[in-house]
């Protein structure tokens, strides 16, 4: 299962609809590589560190690439640094690799070259596959698209989530996606203060 690029596909699916900031995507597409690599074996959590295990290819391109940057020396790194580490530009980096192998094409509109239309899913097996687990409400998918802001959480889907390992990735995924958010915030304030100087020049 590869939680990451369904993630990918559902933001690609409902962007016209509902647009995504992409550094909370960055951070949620990070968090689902964590629990794509628990499920393939690759790492396991203790407490909120990520220990590597032997690797062995996913069959992947992104999945084997954020294996071989796990941190490999103790104290080994929590999964909120891994967020922040890994996440930074992820998302721009799944859009290009669903674009690399045939998932994604870019829409021609008229006088407007291929490369600056929008990016559109293509029919495919991937892409059914990540519709099936949306449409059934698989809840790490859905916790992790809210995190996104893709979709409002239904009150029941946090308590389908009983492994341990998984929801402590979604609850670093949350802190960091609200610590974003905040630093969004404090810009916005910073800048209208600038801003409202300049004007009382």
């Amino acid at each position: 299962m590869n939680t990451a690029r369904d993630l990918a596909i559902v933001a690609l699916e409902t962007a016209p609809g509902r647009p995504v900031e992409q550094g909370d995507l960055s951070l949620a597409l990070a968090g689902a590589e964590v629990v794509d690599l628990i499920e393939a074996q690759a790492l396991a959590l203790d407490g909120d560190r990520i220990l590597p295990s032997a690797q062995a290819p996913t069959g992947d391109r992104l999945l084997d690439e954020a294996a071989s940057s796990l941190v490999r020396l103790e104290p080994y790194e929590s999964v909120e640094d891994w967020l922040w580490r890994r996440g930074r530009g992820l998302s721009s980096a799944y859009v290009d690799d669903l674009e690399r192998v045939g998932l994604t094409t870019r829409a021609r509109g008229r006088r407007i070259p291929l490369r600056t239309g929008r990016t559109e899913l293509v029919d495919s097996d991937a892409r059914r596959r990540a519709e099936e687990r949306w449409t059934a409400g698989e809840p790490v998918l859905v916790a992790l698209a809210t995190a996104a802001g893709i979709r409002d959480e239904p009150a029941e889907a946090r308590e389908d989530l009983d492994d341990d390992a998984v929801s402590t990735v979604l609850a670093a995924v949350g802190g960091a996606v609200q610590e974003l958010e905040a630093v969004r915030q404090r810009k916005e304030i910073e800048d209208a203060a600038f801003d409202n100087v300049w004007r009382g020049l």
